[in-house]
Order: structure tokens, then C-alpha cells, then sequence
């Protein structure tokens, strides 16, 4: 075993050199620092990529794979849930889920998440990251299972049943995201913190293209077992009753990943940075680390009270010192969250009514029940191959070298570009002929999404702010983004409809089209490039660094004016 204090001075990382070059850095600022930073926080922000980053990853990761498939792949489900439980075998169309609960089907995972996120997210910071994680795995997995389950002797029954664990699902998966991102950013080292958790954030890409490929597979496999005509030709033959299992494999897949990292979660212990700074035992937190980094790690833990005492950063959620501090943060975090998902989340739910609208799935009296749900997952998978896991990973490979501002304001100027690209000529790109070109667009909006802020927005509210009100933060900030989330599973359901009234889904008054809904989707991610220069820049940057936990009073009135900008430069 190494110790921390050879490791460092063997030139096996760049910790000297690194404060070196902090503090000429602030000396030319007119700032002289001298940060008191514990050796095992320094040891953190230090150490190489191990093979314990990566276990990190996958642990907190399968938990965002799973966020993904639950919350997207009800979207592959709508149609079939309409035509099975309100299809009336007399009208000219199979039936489709009435307003108010496909409104509910689709957004009350989102309640249920903004809710965990704030719930959880307080609680991450009053117990500790390792001590909640494990409830909200459970709760996913178990809701996961009853949600496939969900039972009644009417429509009405089922739908209400679906719609409660879903809820509670959502509660769940709400907690994963203010946890997950506090502990891999309070694991990982300085140099590579966005990489490891964006890369925690990108599982949410393969969750998406599982969510297809399964929905595939559990369809054709139906669709091959019990062969049934088009529903123009037989409207009572055409929806098998089979077809009711297909909808609940799909949704109980979501429990298998989940159940797989149970055990290794429960295995982590918490994070140093928790332990040290919040619960101010730093020995156990040198104990910790010095197992995990497999480096010798002997702390004062006169130094933390010291430290403790002498700092200025006892301040709380709702006091003046933080709104001085980190006000503009949290507004610019929120902000932006906000408004890219209502983007994101409209766009993913009614991209099956876009793929209707270009010809990619044929009208649905032509198919039979099976058949629409093989060809809307393959609508999606393809989109998610092709435009939403490859921008998450350009993420990953970017952000510790070009930053998250400068990422975060390329993706909203893209998608503000793309969305009026497909809005303004959206009459050519319908035509015949066109049809290509609108997807692979459509698919580029989705590309600067994730790489863009639909990552960094998950990234920096794990950076920014102390590590006693860190997690709380990051859930105030997703729980923003969720209520955007809310508005477009809502708002766009309605808004997208035709603005003819014999061209709307059945039980929908006229909207104003889907061209015009891509417009306002446009203006709203226009609104997201300027808010993000509220956002402070955290490349290369430590925790302490970002949230001034290295400052004491003295140094925090002469220090806050450089070192807390919101814009980079």
C-alpha cells in the first residue's frame, strides 16, 4: 500500500502542481488562496482512472438504463393500450386512449419522479447518498414488476391501477437522479469528473434502444405465434388476445437491470466527501477511500473541526449567504433544466404521431394491433441508435476538454436551429419523396440534445454547489427539469393535434398542429441557449473549488467575485 503523500510527490498525479498552478492563477486575480483541502478529498480529486471508476459508473449507471426504459417505453405502448381496452370493432379506426388518460398514462411517472427528486434529494443530504440509494432501487424494481401487473374488471380500472404504480415508480426513479450524480461526482477525480458522470447520465441512451429492441423482439414473437389480419379487414380479429401480455413484458423488463446492481450498491460505502464534510468524521472517510483507492490515508480529524470552525459555510438552502453565493446557479441550473425538457420530453412522446405523419408508420386501420407496436419500436429504436445514443457519448468523450457551457450552448443553438428547420418548410418534408430527410433531422435534434444540455444540465448541479446541500440541489434542479417534462407529456399532447377537426384523435379538441408545436419547441430552446450563461464553468475545476468550501469568511467577500462567475472565460 502507498501512501497518499508519496503517491502525490512520486509525480503519479498532478496535485502539487495543480495547486501551484491555483494559486499563481489567483495571485494574478489579486486573490491569494491557501485552501486547507483534506488529504482524502485531495487523494479523490487526484487519483488515476481505476478500475473503481468504472464499477462506479456501471453501479450508478444500470440505475439510469432502467430510469430510461421505464419512463420511454410506455410511449412504445399508448396505441396498444388503446386498442385494446377502448377499440370499438363498429367505428372505421381502431381506438386510441382518451385524453385524459393518455395524458395520465404519459405524465404520472412524471409526478411521481419530480416528487422522489425533491423527497430524495433532501434526504440523500439529511442520512447520506449510500443510506437512500438502496430505497429507491426497491421501489423501482418492485413498481416495475406491479406496473406490468396492474389489474381491474374495467378500461377505466386498469388504466387507475397502471397509472398508481407508475406513480410510485416514478417516486423511485426520482431519487436515482440527485444520488447518482452526487456520488459519482464525489467519487471521481478532477480531471475526468464530467466524463464519469455524463457517462453515468448516457446508460439513459442504451435504456431508450433496449426499450425498442425489446419491444421489438416481445412483439414479433407475438406478432409470428398468433398471426391476425389488418384491422380494415377484420376490426374484432385484428387485436389477438394475447396482445394484453405484450404491453406488460415490456414494462416488467424494467425490473431485471435494476435487480442486478441491488447488491453492489449496497456494497459501496458512502462518499468521502459526505463522511468528511457533512457527518465530520473524516478518519472513517480516510478508512473508506483508503480501501477503495488502495492507498494509505491517515487524517486529522482535529483538521475537519478546524475547518468547520473556521469557514463560513454553514449557510442553508434558504439563507442570504446562499443566495449570494449560488442563487444564480441554482436559477441558471433550473432554468435550463426546465426548459429542455420540455423540448426533450414532448419530442419523445408524440415522435410516433411525427413518424404517422411522414409515412414511416402507415395509418392504423391498415396494421394489426401487433403490428403497430413492432413498427413504432422500430421507428424509435432507430431513432435512438442513430441520434440519441451516439450524442450521449459525444458527450462523454468532449466535456473534460471543451467544457460544459460551451457544450450545453452548442446543443440548445442546434436544436433551436433543427426544430425551425423542421417547422418552417414542415409541408415539404410531409410530401412524398421527403420523408428521409425529415427523420434524419428530426434525429440531429435529438443528437444536440444529448450532446448538449440534456447532459450537462444532469452534469453541473452536481458540481456547483456545497456538499451538505449538493444532493438537495441537484434534486430542486431535475425536479424543475420534471415539471418541464410534465408540460410537454401534458401541454403537447393536446397542441400537437391537427388544427382540422376531423384529423384529430379521437376524443381531442383541435390543437394547432405539429408544425406550429415545432415552432414554439424552437423559441423554448432558444430561451435555454440564453439562460445557460447563468451556468458556471467546472472543468478542471475541484468540489471545494466550485462551491467555496475551501473558502473561510474573509476569503469568500474578496474571493466570490472571481471565482463565482456564472459566465466562463
Amino acid at each position: 500500500m502507498r501512501t497518499c503523500s508519496t503517491s502525490i510527490l512520486s509525480g503519479k498525479s498532478p496535485g502539487i502542481f495543480g495547486t501551484l498552478q491555483n494559486q499563481l492563477k489567483s495571485a494574478e486575480e489579486g486573490v491569494v488562496k491557501m485552501p486547507q483541502e483534506l488529504k482524502v478529498l485531495n487523494a479523490l480529486d487526484v487519483a488515476k482512472t481505476q478500475w473503481y471508476h468504472f464499477t462506479a459508473i456501471i453501479i450508478a449507471g444500470m440505475g439510469f438504463f432502467t430510469d430510461a426504459y421505464d419512463l420511454f417505453s410506455i410511449s412504445l405502448v399508448t396505441k396498444l393500450l388503446g386498442r385494446l381496452y377502448y377499440t370499438d370493432p363498429t367505428k372505421p379506426k381502431p381506438g386510441t386512449l382518451p385524453p385524459n388518460v393518455s395524458a395520465a398514462v404519459n405524465g404520472v411517472a412524471f409526478c411521481g419522479t419530480l416528487s422522489g427528486q425533491l423527497f430524495f434529494g433532501w434526504l440523500g443530504d439529511k442520512m447520506g447518498r449510500k443510506k437512500v440509494y438502496g430505497m429507491t432501487l426497491m421501489m423501482m424494481v418492485i413498481c416495475s414488476l406491479a406496473s406490468g401487473l396492474s389489474f381491474g374488471s374495467t378500461p377505466k380500472g386498469v388504466m387507475a391501477t397502471l397509472c398508481f404504480f407508475r406513480f410510485w415508480l416514478g417516486f423511485g426513479i426520482g431519487g436515482d437522479y440527485p444520488l447518482s450524480a452526487t456520488i459519482m461526482s464525489e467519487y471521481a477525480n478532477k480531471k475526468t469528473r464530467g466524463a464519469f458522470i455524463a457517462a453515468v447520465f448516457a446508460m439513459q441512451g442504451f435504456g431508450n434502444l433496449t426499450g425498442g429492441i425489446v419491444a421489438l423482439i416481445v412483439s414479433a414473437a407475438f406478432k409470428a405465434a398468433f398471426p391476425a389480419p389488418p384491422y380494415e379487414k377484420d376490426a374484432s380479429a385484428s387485436l389477438v388476445p394475447q396482445a394484453d401480455y405484450v404491453w406488460r413484458i415490456i414494462l416488467m423488463f424494467g425490473a431485471i437491470p435494476a435487480t442486478l446492481t441491488y447488491y453492489w450498491r449496497m456494497k459501496m460505502p458512502e462518499t468521502a466527501r459526505y463522511t468528511a464534510l457533512v457527518a465530520q468524521n473524516a478518519k472513517q472517510a480516510a478508512t473508506d477511500m483508503s480501501k477503495v483507492l488502495q492507498v494509505e490515508i491517515q487524517e486529522d480529524q482535529g483538521k475537519v473541526e478546524e475547518i468547520v470552525r473556521k469557514r463560513n459555510n454553514q449557510y442553508g438552502l434558504f439563507s442570504k449567504e446562499f443566495l449570494k453565493r449560488h442563487g444564480l446557479h441554482l436559477l441558471g441550473t433550473t432554468t435550463t433544466w426546465f426548459l429542455l425538457d420540455i423540448a426533450f420530453y414532448s419530442n419523445n412522446l408524440f415522435q410516433k404521431d411525427i413518424f404517422s405523419a411522414v409515412g414511416w408508420l402507415p395509418p392504423a386501420k391498415t396494421m394489426s394491433a401487433l403490428e403497430e407496436v413492432y413498427k413504432v419500436a422500430r421507428a424509435q429504436t432507430l431513432v435512438a441508435l442513430c441520434g440519441t445514443v451516439p450524442g450521449y457519448w459525444f458527450t462523454v468523450a468532449f466535456i473534460d476538454i471543451v467544457g460544459r457551457f460551451a457544450i450545453q450552448l452548442m446543443g440548445f443553438f442546434f436544436m433551436t436551429v433543427f426544430m425551425f428547420a423542421l417547422a418552417i418548410p414542415y409541408d415539404h418534408w410531409t410530401t412524398p419523396g421527403n420523408h428521409i430527410g425529415f427523420v434524419v433531422m428530426y434525429g440531429l435534434t435529438f443528437f444536440f440534445a444529448n450532446f448538449g444540455p440534456n447532459a450537462t444540465t444532469f452534469v453541473v448541479p452536481a458540481e456547483i454547489f456545497p456538499a451538505r446541500l449538493r444532493s438537495t440541489c441537484h434534486g430542486v434542479s431535475a425536479a424543475s427539469g420534471k415539471a418541464g417534462a410534465i408540460v410537454g407529456a401534458f401541454g403537447f399532447l393536446y397542441l400537437a393535434q391537427s388544427k382540422d377537426p376531423s384529423k384529430t384523435d379521437a376524443g381531442y379538441p383541435p390543437g394547432i398542429g405539429v408544425k406550429n408545436s415545432l415552432i414554439i419547441l424552437g423559441a423554448i430552446c432558444g430561451l435555454g441557449f440564453f439562460f445557460t450563461f447563468l451556468v458556471p464553468e467546472a472543468k478542471g475545476k475541484s468540489l471545494e473549488e466550485m462551491s467555496g468550501e475551501n473558502q473561510d469568511e474573509n476569503e469568500a467577500e474578496t474571493s466570490g467575485a472571481s471565482d463565482n462567475r456564472t459566465v466562463p472565460v
